[in-house]
């Protein structure tokens, strides 16, 4: 599944005092560890999600159920399930006794009850005619620690499931090592990515949370020894010379040369716009790639946004989200 690696694209982020002080009512750090890190990524839904139908018998039993694309199913015959193996657990069971079954779903936020018809064979074996998913797994890129809270920030917008195209309601998940292996370019038009390989045995934190201005969790591996730098606030930032890190060979993190074009403070995610100036990442990536997402974005020797989004039709240009949103949505997510 590459759904982390779909970044979204765009065609065209008591005190008796008399008198007021300014603080911060956010507890991240005034330095960060910058990432960088190609990151593979699993999250794990709130239930199980109703991602398509098929055909059995000629009919579309789940379908004809009433069920839509996007239920998620947290009950069979008021047995509770999480995962796909617990639904099966509970269908096989129910299989014994009777082909009906009775579903709670969750519709846009409201529980409701449908009555499901199973077809089964001379050996007892039932078919639901639904496609489901408990889980998505993908790749992405790690946007900072925080070394005071260890709080992480990753992607710099939410992960969405395929189907739907809406935010995936997690339960929880981890974040664990990838190793690029090689690029997939992009061309105007039609976006690259990042090709990776998986080691889920080496975990460096649990996600909290998917936000629309990314995912954050824990941070429980040994921290990177990375030098921390500077939060920049939105004033702070300028048209003109920055860079990202990234990764598109192997797990080297590497800082490429960008322009940033354009500030919006006015979006809610994409406020820096930018363009690829670095010659050996055009040269490697043509431009902005899927999987890029959650580069940070550092001008000045300060940390001030995280890549977001490429622009179809011209590769080398991107957005970028603002390093502060990030880190407040994070502050906010993890306890």
């Amino acid at each position: 599944m590459h759904f982390f690696k779909k970044i979204k694209l765009q065609i065209i982020i008591p005190l008796l005092i008399l008198f007021i002080i300014p603080i911060n009512i956010y507890a991240y750090s005034k330095y960060i560890i910058p990432g960088g890190e190609t990151i593979g990524i699993e999250v794990n839904s709130k239930g199980i999600l109703v991602v398509g139908f098929y055909e059995v018998e000629s009919k579309y039993i789940g379908k004809d159920a009433g069920f839509l694309i996007g239920d998620t199913i947290t009950k069979i015959n008021d047995t509770k399930v999480e995962t796909i193996n617990e639904m099966v657990d509970a269908v096989n069971s129910e299989a014994e006794k009777n082909n009906q079954l009775d579903v709670t779903i969750i519709r846009n936020g409201k529980s409701s009850n449908l009555t499901l018809n199973m077809i089964c064979d001379s050996s007892n074996v039932c078919k639901t005619g639904l496609y489901v998913k408990d889980e998505i797994t993908g790749i992405g890129t790690l946007t900072y620690i925080d070394p005071k809270t260890t709080i992480f920030g990753a992607l710099g917008h939410e992960i969405t499931e395929r189907s739907t195209g809406e935010r995936f309601e997690i339960k929880d998940g981890k974040i664990f090592k990838a190793t690029v292996t090689d690029n997939t370019k992009s061309e105007n038009g039609s976006p690259g990515e990042k090709n990776a390989i998986y080691d889920e045995s080496i975990t460096y934190g649990s996600i909290n949370s998917n936000k629309d201005s990314g995912i954050f969790g824990k941070y429980s591996s040994e921290l990177l020894d990375t030098e921390a730098l500077e939060v920049g606030s939105k004033d702070d930032i300028k048209k003109g010379k920055a860079t990202i890190r990234t990764v598109i060979n192997g797990n080297e993190v590497k800082e490429y040369d960008i322009n940033i074009l354009n500030i919006n403070k006015d979006s809610d995610i994409k406020n820096i716009l930018f363009e690829i100036t670095d010659e050996e990442l055009i040269n490697e990536t043509g431009g902005v790639i899927q999987g890029m997402s959650g580069s940070p974005i550092i001008q000045n020797n300060k940390i001030i946004g995280a890549v977001t989004h490429v622009i179809v039709s011209d590769a080398k240009k991107g957005y970028g989200i603002f390093i502060t949103t990030m880190l407040e949505e994070g502050d906010k997510s993890v306890d």
